[in-house]
């Protein structure tokens, strides 16, 4: 039978989605067994029932939390395709309710999303320090390189990135592919030496593990959770390939490649306990072992990739949401409208990442700060879902309550046995991921006082319109446009442009843009023409979140509804304020002052907008907030 073009777009897609999204969860044998077992937090002893029970709970946790929760249920709360914690949070919001709860909500989210770059800068650290510790199996002689080489091949990776997810996903994805069949062969050539780990496939063992250990097993999830390590990213860069090629990509090959090698490596520690520091690679004959250091490097970059383009994502929902400062924005593909390119995060990402390694200098110190970020990112994501759940598909409170618990008992006993590891490390993805929090928060209230303050000293734009009707303004040729969040009054740049040149254009523009709750909106439907007085035109332009907001392009719509758009005669009139903080402000002092510093970091608005350099003016005013 041939396959139809869909199908072959389906495996495609399937295939890239091995190299971008998977990469992370991918890599978690080659460190999870062997923290669960020689890690610096509480190590479990290896016996056979330890094992098997290990192997048991990591076996049903992947179950649980990656095909189930994500793939199965999680994946289905998509915002127009897209998906990740903001355009969750995105959801929350367009369902309504109560406002303070709302609101509280959506808090919520940007706090998840934020715990989410925390693990962003952490996996990239230990996936490719974890790699090249190989090396110092082969021979000792390479110690004392694993940190340069780890920092090498980091810079590699994120100077790649400009080539873009599909591009990159397109090179990865058959690396990818080789490194999940070598963990599937490796695993069942030493399963088939030590077949009794086939009995951890039931999930007794896992409870046997905990009836005869309570404590002992608690604490092991610490570094069981880092078998699951990922599963945030299969939600987060679903809008980069879709549902479909994700979830087949991890019930086709993911999912089976994993669960054989960590059986097979079990499989290992039972005949050969002295294989616990390095489990992984003592898996291989010594003559593979140059081979699969070089495999698992590149399937370590390959790791990182799948948390880089989801914080591109958030990254980019975030700005289109009004929490974070315009930067600049490259669409990576004509065909997937989800890849993209943010060179400051991509850079910013590298820089924390170094630091990390530098600071911790192995995988085992490492895995310390790992896990509290992933687990909290979880539970906020089920609370979220909930929501979801109730509001937008309708579900009862018994149905969707029954859900929320199973869930979240799950992730909160991740996250409790995670809380051991903040005084080794796991502070650090708290305190970015609260820095980042106060970072976005600022932005939005900051963005809301200037709202304000611009408010009170406001214009009616038809008042303002009624009186230049009657007044002996001089009017010259073409068309300016003035860009204004308040189509209802006259924007500061128009009143200090008739202060400085005296006149008014033929046609004057008064535009407005909105980002709405939604990821794409089709051209032809963003623009709303609303002719008013003589020569005033109030034009409003609709952008979903992950669009790029390339006015030019949009504007020439316009033509075809009643308003010529030559952009030989039309200027752009743009207000840049200049801000200067106030004592006794709605916001704190120092928060007035991160946000100015922040408003003069963002982004031109004329680069962001797409809007033709040649043909803009600005205009400055002073704002005190």
């Amino acid at each position: 039978m041939t396959p139809t073009p869909d199908s072959k777009r389906l495996t495609t897609l399937a295939i890239a989605a091995l190299g971008v999204v998977y990469g992370d969860i991918g890599t978690s044998p080659l460190y999870t067994m062997k923290e669960v077992f020689a890690g610096v937090h509480h190590p479990v002893p290896i016996t056979p029932e330890n094992v098997l029970g290990v192997l048991s709970l990591i076996f049903w946790s992947l179950i649980l939390i990656v095909s189930l929760k994500y793939a199965a249920f999680i994946m289905r709360a998509d915002n127009h395709g897209e998906g990740g914690i903001m355009a969750l949070m995105a959801l929350v919001q367009r369902a309504g309710g109560d406002s303070r709860r709302a609101h509280g909500l959506v808090l919520l989210g940007l706090f998840g999303a934020a715990l989410f770059y925390g693990d962003g800068v952490i996996t990239p650290a230990i996936s490719v320090l974890s790699a090249v510790e190989g090396l110092d199996v082969v021979t000792p002689v390479f110690k004392p390189w694993v940190v340069p080489i780890t920092l090498a091949v980091l810079l590699g990776l994120f100077a790649i990135q400009k080539q873009g997810t599909g591009r990159v996903g397109a090179w990865f994805g058959p690396i990818t592919g080789v490194w999940f069949l070598t963990l599937a062969v490796l695993g069942v050539v030493n399963i088939l030496k030590t077949p009794m780990v086939l009995g951890a496939l039931l999930p007794t063992h896992a409870v046997g593990f905990f009836l005869a250990q309570p404590r002992l097993a608690f604490l092991s999830l610490g570094a069981v959770v880092l078998a699951v390590t990922g599963a945030e990213t299969l939600y987060a860069d679903m809008g980069h390939f879709g549902r479909q090629p994700v979830r087949l990509a991890w019930l086709g090959l993911v999912l089976p490649a994993l669960t054989l090698n960590y059986f097979g490596q079990g499989a290992l520690l039972l005949a050969d306990p002295g294989a616990i520091a390095h489990p992984f690679y003592h898996l291989a004959p010594s003559w593979a072992l140059l081979p699969l250091v070089a495999l698992a490097t590149a399937a370590t970059m390959i790791a990182s990739q799948a948390v880089i383009t989801g914080a591109f994502s958030i990254t980019h929902q975030a700005i289109q949401l009004g929490y974070a400062p315009r930067m600049l924005v490259q669409h990576t593909s004509s065909r997937e409208r989800g890849q993209i390119y943010l060179p400051g995060v991509n850079w910013a990402l590298f820089l924390a990442v170094a630091a990390l390694v530098l600071s911790f200098r192995s995988s085992t110190n490492l895995a310390a700060a790992y896990g509290i970020a992933v687990t909290g990112t979880m539970i906020i994501t089920t609370l979220l879902v909930y929501v979801v759940a109730r509001r937008v598909w309708g579900w009862g409170p018994l149905k969707a309550g029954l859900v929320l618990i199973a869930f979240l008992a799950v992730d909160l006993a991740f996250f409790t046995a995670n809380l051991t590891k903040v005084a080794d490390g796991g502070w650090f993805p708290l305190a970015f991921a609260v820095l980042l929090f106060v970072f976005m928060t600022t932005w939005k209230r900051g963005r809301e006082l200037l709202t304000a303050r611009r408010d009170r000293d406001a214009m009616s734009l038809d008042a303002f319109a009624e009186s230049m009707a009657h007044s002996d303004v001089p009017t010259v040729p073409g068309t300016a446009v003035f860009l204004t969040p308040h189509p209802e009054q006259v924007p500061h740049a128009l009143l200090h442009s008739l202060k400085h040149y005296k006149c008014l254009h033929q046609r004057v523009v008064i535009l407005s843009l909105a980002f709405l709750d939604k990821p794409f909106v089709p051209i032809n439907k963003r623009v709303r023409i609303e002719p008013f007085g003589e020569r005033f035109y109030r034009v409003r332009v609709e952008f979903g979140f992950m669009d790029r907001p390339d006015l030019t392009k949009t504007l020439l719509t316009c033509a075809g509804k009643g308003l010529p758009c030559d952009f030989s005669d039309t200027t752009f009139f743009l207000g840049r304020e200049t801000l200067i903080p106030k004592k006794g402000s709605e916001m704190a002092l120092w928060r007035e002052k991160l946000f100015i510093a922040q408003s003069r970091n963002a982004g031109s608005p004329a680069a962001y907008f797409g809007l033709p350099p040649n043909r803009v003016v600005e205009l400055g005013a002073q704002i005190v907030l």
